[in-house]
């Protein structure tokens, strides 16, 4: 996800919400809006339905019934585009600013749809290598590759702060070989 967007709440009118998704999909692709406008989420789970005679189905139902997750950049255009679309009835947050979720409402939400799969990031790095970090609270710090976790898309780094070795754990995307 990058830095400028972010994951946003809009309320849908109830029943409505596979149809706001939909026309929203549309309406991204059809206004080239697809680098402002990510991602469309309607959060569903499992739930065993017992009919009568005690036959058990499962079927999908919303978790957040009448709302719709958006992940997007919010600017005129994009907020325009969200509100003007037919069964939203708002951003969830003040009347003139929407709200964005937490990275870890965020994260949790996208783990129960087991949408939290980071794509695996090949670094041609090694345990034992010296890497320089280029960003987060550790940008410009070297250090030495302890870990590699290529699932995590995350590598453990011994970097020397107050005089001694600190273990840091870094994402692959936030280090570059050091010269």
């Amino acid at each position: 996800m990058e830095a400028d967007k972010k994951w946003y709440v809009i309320h849908t009118y109830s029943g409505y919400e596979n149809k706001v998704k939909t026309t929203l999909e549309l309406k991204v692709q059809s206004m080239g809006l697809q680098d402002v406008i990510s991602r469309i989420l309607v959060p569903l789970e499992d739930e065993i339905d017992e009919k009568d005679g005690g036959v058990k189905k499962v079927v999908k139902r919303k978790i957040f019934p009448g709302y719709v997750l958006v992940e997007m950049e919010v600017n005129d255009r994009s907020w325009y585009v969200v509100r003007n679309t037919p069964g939203v009835t708002g951003f969830v947050g003040s009347a003139t600013k929407p709200v964005p979720l937490s990275d870890s409402e965020v994260e949790h939400i996208l783990k129960s749809q087991g949408l939290d799969k980071k794509p695996t990031i090949n670094v041609d790095v090694e345990v034992g290598e010296t890497v320089r970090i280029t960003s987060g609270a550790f940008e410009d710090k070297l250090g030495v590759i302890t870990e590699l976790n290529p699932e995590k898309g995350t590598l453990k780094l011994n970097v020397e702060m107050f005089n001694r070795d600190t273990e840091v754990e870094v994402e692959f995307s936030q280090i570059e070989k050091a010269l």
